[in-house]
């Protein structure tokens, strides 16, 4: 160990002297699944809901970090070091042990965030052996594995009454300190599916080893890259050609590889090959019991105005008022969140009138205890200003409490009726960075609900292929998506 690196680790060891701050000290490692945010336990959440720090792998889906506290310090294991393993963990694995117990011994509440399941190929041994001689209390919170992801997603069963009784999983990247493999590839060969973690960059090596003791050149073999998110991809082949095939594909680290005769029954019962893909690119929740895979890809954020100074005043003089026409289920959301930062609630608006521009916005504005005295048949502008033309609104003052980027197309039809009208920021739509790159031939369909979820799509993928499928919600998103010509 170099002395620059001993230094940083006996600095952050030193925490263990200090006092503890806030009550008992307390490490949970929790598993995060293997990618997608939504495969993570109910009782991991909960728990990362109330940690005052998180250090994660690189891996974890980011978006599980909306559900800490606003204060919380989130913290990549991948800045604490350099290089990595082919498995995506980090090499100073000492920094990271050292960091936990620092955190720790300051009296916070820390969580340890780990990709997969913690006792899965995660190093665990290693972490808790330190907690453990620290006398730091620590739970294990186990997760969703990458293997159960793998056979889920792409419909190979690891075990099979008919192919296969037993299941092994084999690390194929190994610790280069061990200098000798711990693989006894010998009895692997007599095993039943076998499952390799960590295996991409070694999987040549691999197969030369199973053929060495037997293994028959034929067997059947599948790699599941990024099981579990919508980049998923399934390639099939056998231990002839798998290598080969896997270069050829450019197949990198993360994946799973299943070797074993239950990879046969991919082409039967391969659901997601099966079924129409749809890639809904709005901000609603995934959907479920509908016909076809859907593959929830949000293009943009809401997120607070940065100054609600004008947005208050409108509020503090909200009884003034005929009408407030909510526009979207975020307008509701940041309305009230307003109105209760000054001083106010629901009260307010016992003689004001109420519209909502569709389902979703009333339903938003029943969380509320309101209840919308106007919603269109037809969820859209024209739709809301088709109803306010069967109502005498002239000289009525109207609140339209709106996003920062939304359509004006509102404010001039309420002025040509007549109406008072007063419009002001309640959130910011903020369009996303690091989206995934996407083989966009791989989807049947697309759905786009807003015109800047239109403009974000053609920065990031330009036009899509014209085989594909193309829906718009609203007419205002269709004229977006003619204009960006995305659409035919």
């Amino acid at each position: 160990m170099s002395p620059v690196r001993n230094k940083y680790i006996a600095k952050l060891y030193k925490a263990k002297t200090e006092k503890i701050s806030n009550g008992v000290s307390k490490v949970y490692l929790i598993g995060a699944g293997p990618g997608g945010a939504g495969l993570i336990t109910v009782r991991a959440l909960e728990i990362l809901r109330q940690a005052d720090v998180v250090i994660y792998d690189y891996l974890v889906d980011k978006k599980l970090l909306n559900y800490t506290k606003k204060d919380a310090e989130l913290i990549c294991c991948d800045k604490l070091g350099k290089n990595r393993y082919s498995d995506g963990f980090l090499v100073h694995q000492e920094r990271i042990d050292a960091l936990v117990v620092k955190k720790a011994r300051e009296g916070k509440k820390v969580i340890r965030l780990k990709n997969g399941d913690p006792s899965t190929f995660g190093r665990l041994s290693q972490e808790l052996d330190n907690l453990v001689k620290e006398r730091i209390e620590f739970e294990v919170v186990s997760g969703v594995t990458a293997a159960s992801a793998a056979s889920a997603g792409s419909g190979i069963p690891l075990t099979s009454r008919k192919f296969a009784s037993s299941c092994v999983f084999v690390a194929g990247h190994e610790d280069p300190a061990k200098g000798k493999s711990a693989v006894d590839w010998d009895a692997l060969n007599r095993s039943g599916t076998i499952v390799l973690y960590m295996a991409v960059e070694s999987l040549g090596r691999i197969v030369k080893e199973l053929l060495k003791y037997g293994k028959d050149k034929d067997t059947a073999v599948a790699i599941v890259k990024d099981a579990s998110l919508i980049t998923q991809k399934t390639l099939i082949g056998t231990l002839n050609d798998i290598a080969k095939k896997a270069k050829a594909d450019k197949i990198k680290p993360p994946a799973i590889i299943i070797i074993g005769n239950v990879v046969k029954l991919e082409k039967r019962f391969n659901w997601l090959k099966k079924t129409r893909r749809i890639l809904f690119t709005g901000l609603s929740k995934e959907r479920f019991f509908i016909k076809g895979a859907y593959f929830h890809l949000p293009l943009i954020k809401i997120e607070p105005m940065e100054d609600y100074g004008e947005f208050d005043g409108y509020l503090r003089d909200i009884k003034a008022f005929d009408w407030i026409v909510f526009s979207s289920r975020y307008g509701v959301e940041y309305f009230f969140k307003r109105l209760l930062a000054i001083g106010l609630d629901a009260r307010a608006l016992e003689s004001i009138k109420i519209a909502a521009i569709g389902n979703s916005t009333k339903m938003r504005l029943l969380d509320f205890s309101i209840t919308a005295d106007l919603v269109p048949k037809i969820e859209s502008s024209e739709g809301l200003l088709e109803e306010f033309t069967k109502i005498d609104i002239k000289e009525k003052k109207i609140f339209l409490p709106r996003s920062d980027i939304s359509d004006k197309n509102l404010n001039k039809g309420f002025e040509k009726l007549g109406a008072i009208l007063s419009a002001s920021y309640a959130y910011r739509n903020v369009a996303l960075k690091d989206l995934p790159n996407l083989d966009l031939n791989s989807f049947n369909e697309v759905v786009f609900t807003s015109p800047s979820g239109v403009r974000n799509f053609v920065k990031r993928y330009g036009r899509l292929p014209k085989k594909i499928k193309k829906s718009f919600i609203g007419e205002v998103t269709l004229k977006e998506a003619k204009r960006c010509r995305i659409s035919d």
